[in-house]
C-alpha cells in the first residue's frame, strides 16, 4: 500500500490570521511545540510563518533591523504559499519540499486546508516505506541495469525463506545500479556470502571471501 500525503499529515491545523502580532503568533507557537503555521485569510492559506521568520524579524541583527513585537506578520510571513494534495505520494512530497528549500508544506483539498506535512512526517514515512522501523537487516547489492537481475535476486531470496520488506535502487555507474534490501533477518553476513557464492557484487554487509 503506497503511503500518501494524508497517511502522515497532521490534522486539524493551528493556524493564524494575518493581523497577528510576532510576539503573539511565537508565544503561540512555542505554546504548541510547533514550527510552522499556515497564515489564513477569509478562509484562505495566504501565507507560512515560521518560528525562524519571527526571530529574525525581532533580532536587532536582522538586516533591517528589528521589528517592534506587535508588527502583524503580513510583513513577514512567506507567501506565495506552495501547497501539496493529500492523494500525493509522499516522495513528491519530500521532492518539492526539497526543491523549494522548505520546512513544511500545507496540504490543501481543494481550496480548504486540511492538514500539513513536515520534514519529520516525511522522515516517519521514509522509515514505513522502507520496513526500518521493525527488526531487519540490510543487504545491499550491485546488479546490472537490465532485466530479470532484480529477478534473479529475489528469487534466490525466496529459495533461502528470506523475506524482503523493501526493495530500493538507485543508479550506481553506467549499466549498473544498487540494490538496496531491507530483509526479515539479522544474519546478514551468513546471506551475503551466499549471494557472493552465487555470483552477486555485495556492496554490504563486507563478505570474507574464502
Amino acid at each position: 500500500m503506497p503511503v500518501l500525503v494524508k497517511d502522515v499529515m497532521h490534522s486539524p491545523v493551528f493556524t493564524l490570521e494575518p493581523s497577528a502580532s510576532l510576539e503573539a503568533a511565537y508565544a503561540a507557537m512555542m505554546k504548541r511545540r510547533i514550527r510552522h503555521v499556515p497564515v489564513v485569510e477569509t478562509g484562505r492559506v495566504v501565507g507560512v510563518v515560521t518560528d525562524r521568520d519571527l526571530r529574525l524579524a525581532a533580532s536587532p541583527f536582522s538586516p533591517s533591523g528589528a521589528k517592534p513585537l506587535q508588527t502583524p506578520i503580513r510583513e513577514v510571513m512567506s507567501q506565495p504559499v506552495v501547497t501539496g494534495d493529500p492523494r500525493d505520494p509522499v516522495e513528491d512530497a519530500a521532492r518539492v519540499m526539497r526543491q523549494r528549500k522548505i520546512g513544511a508544506l500545507p496540504i490543501l483539498d481543494g481550496a480548504e486546508l486540511v492538514g500539513i506535512v513536515t520534514g519529520i512526517d516525511l522522515l516517519d514515512a521514509l522509515l514505513r516505506l522502507t520496513g526500518a522501523e521493525k527488526p531487519s537487516g540490510r543487504i545491499e547489492v550491485r546488479l546490472d541495469d537490465k532485466p530479470g537481475q532484480l529477478a534473479r535476486l529475489t528469487q534466490l531470496l525466496a529459495e533461502q525463506g528470506i523475506n524482503i520488506h523493501s526493495v530500493l535502487t538507485y543508479p550506481y555507474d553506467e549499466g549498473t545500479i544498487c540494490t538496496v534490501l531491507r530483509i526479515g533477518t539479522l544474519e546478514t553476513r551468513k546471506l551475503a556470502k551466499s549471494l557472493y557464492d552465487a555470483k552477486f557484487e555485495v556492496l554490504w554487509p563486507p563478505v570474507f571471501k574464502s
